[in-house]
């Protein structure tokens, strides 16, 4: 029995106790008094179960929300990193030949940005993190 196991059974004995020194017509008020400390003590247990459970669900969504998560999977992006090289070959064949160093130039541009965004979608705080210890908090427009 933990003490408040024990304090109910004191309360328990004290009623009866009473019960006994005042008589059968105060029987029914102390029976409504005790089964009113009774349900106090659920009603706080009930709560407090209540809190705890709610303040675990909060710990736990605030530990997800800080793990980052691919949103893609390895075979997919391998599998872009393969597409984008195939396709730089011609690109940059076409880009070197139709306006030379400048259009190499554009052609790769074209394929760094593409995968960059590649990046940032499936890397969503990757780019932000960096962003705020360069600034520490300032905005751009500063």
């Amino acid at each position: 029995m933990d003490g408040r196991d024990t304090d109910l059974k004191k309360e328990l004995d004290a009623t009866l106790q009473t019960r006994r020194e005042l008589g059968e017509e105060y029987e029914s008020a102390l029976v409504d008094s005790f089964l009113e400390k009774v349900d106090q003590r659920i009603d706080g247990a009930v709560e407090r179960r209540v809190r705890r459970q709610l303040a675990e669900q909060q710990m736990a969504a605030a530990r997800d929300s800080r793990s980052p998560r691919p949103t893609d999977s390895f075979g997919e992006r391998f599998g872009f990193g393969i597409v984008s090289l195939v396709l730089a070959v011609p690109l940059s064949a076409i880009g070197g030949g139709v306006a030379d160093l400048p259009g190499l130039l554009v052609a790769w541009a074209g394929i760094v940005g593409v995968n960059v965004v590649q990046v940032a979608r499936t890397n969503p705080g990757l780019f932000a993190g960096r962003r705020r210890a360069e600034g520490k908090g300032e905005s751009w427009d500063e």
